[in-house]
């Protein structure tokens, strides 16, 4: 993983073309929230879903990709800080990839993690 210094989280080139594509079918929702959850293989997992500027609170953190924004609440962003976004377009294994540094357990997944 690269060092991504500057960006709460960081998208890959990759992953933000996906998004981007994927927004268009999305009735061009410029947001993107990122979130953690209870649950999944490894105690925690993942959230992503689109949403529009009139759902996102005071307190949440904007990050800018300049035609694209990733949302992501304070609690989460704990979990999340300095991960890195991925697409992989491959039959097996294809999908989103997360890269969290601050996971120490991920399940063959992908989606879940433990801290």
């Amino acid at each position: 993983m690269k060092n991504h210094s500057e960006k709460l989280i960081y998208i890959e080139k990759d992953a933000l073309n996906k998004l981007l594509n994927m927004n268009i079918l999305e009735l061009n929702k410029t947001h993107l929230r990122i979130s953690v959850k209870q649950g999944g293989c490894s105690g925690m997992s993942y959230a992503m879903n689109f949403e529009d500027k009139m759902h996102i609170k005071n307190t949440d953190k904007v990050i800018d990709y300049g035609k694209f924004q990733i949302v992501c609440d304070n609690k989460s962003l704990l979990y999340v800080y300095g991960m890195s976004l991925n697409y992989k377009n491959d039959l097996i294994g294809g999908g989103f990839q997360f890269m969290n540094p601050n996971a120490v357990q991920t399940c063959g997944c992908g989606k879940s993690f433990s801290i």
